[in-house]
C-alpha cells in the first residue's frame, strides 16, 4: 500500500467511514502488536493496548500531520500508551531492611549471598586464558582476521583494506576461524 493510498484511507476515515479505519487496522496490526509484545511480554495485556492503541488515533485521527508517515504517528501511539501502562504497574515489594512482625515478636530478614564463588575468578581466569591460547594456535590467516575483528573492532571493509583481500574472504575467514575455536574448545 503506497503513501497516497494511505493518505486517501485516512481522509476518509477523517470523514467518518469505519470501513477505512478498519483497511487501516488490518495493515498496522500486526507490526504494532509485535512492538507491543516486545515492551510488555504478555498477550493478554498486549491485545488490550493494541486495541486501546487504535481507538485513540481513530479518536484522534484529526491530529495527524500527514507531513509525516502514518505509520509513525501510530506506533508512537503505541509504544507511549505502552510505557503508560508499564508505569502504572504496581510492583508488589517489600522491605528486606523492616522486619517481619508477628503477634509474639518480629524476625528480621536475612538473605544468604549464594553468589560468591570463591574459585569463581580462577575458573574465568583459566577459560580466558584457554581462549586465548586457542585462538593463538589458529593458523594465521585465520587467527589475523578473527583478532582484528573481534578483539580491535575493526569493520569488515577495514580488515579487507588491511589485509588486501576482498570482504568475502575476510567473512569467509572470520567465520572458519570461529568454527575451529568452536570445535578446539569443545574438545
Amino acid at each position: 500500500m503506497n503513501k497516497e493510498n494511505i493518505q486517501k484511507l485516512i481522509d476518509e476515515v477523517k470523514q467518518g467511514k469505519e470501513y477505512a479505519f478498519k483497511v487501516l487496522m488490518e495493515r498496522y496490526q500486526p507490526g504494532i502488536y509485535k512492538m507491543i509484545y516486545q515492551i510488555i511480554k504478555n498477550r493478554e495485556e498486549t491485545e488490550d493496548i493494541v486495541q486501546e492503541t487504535f481507538i485513540k488515533a481513530f479518536n484522534s485521527i484529526n491530529s495527524y500531520n500527514n507531513k509525516y508517515a502514518f505509520s509513525t504517528w501510530l506506533y508512537k501511539i503505541a509504544y507511549n500508551h505502552s510505557i503508560d501502562t508499564i508505569r502504572k504497574r504496581k510492583l508488589k515489594t517489600f522491605s528486606i531492611d523492616k522486619p517481619i512482625k508477628f503477634q509474639k515478636g518480629e524476625i528480621k530478614q536475612e538473605i544468604r549471598d549464594e553468589s560468591f564463588i570463591p574459585d569463581k575468578e580462577i575458573m574465568n581466569r583459566e577459560s580466558i586464558n584457554n581462549i586465548l591460547k586457542q585462538i593463538e594456535s589458529l593458523p594465521e590467516k585465520y587467527r589475523k582476521a578473527l583478532v582484528l575483528r573481534h578483539q580491535e573492532d575493526y569493520s569488515y571493509e577495514e580488515i579487507s583494506k588491511m589485509l588486501s583481500i576482498p570482504i568475502g574472504t575476510v567473512k569467509a575467514r572470520i567465520f572458519r576461524a570461529r568454527e575451529i575455536l568452536k570445535k578446539k574448545l569443545q574438545e
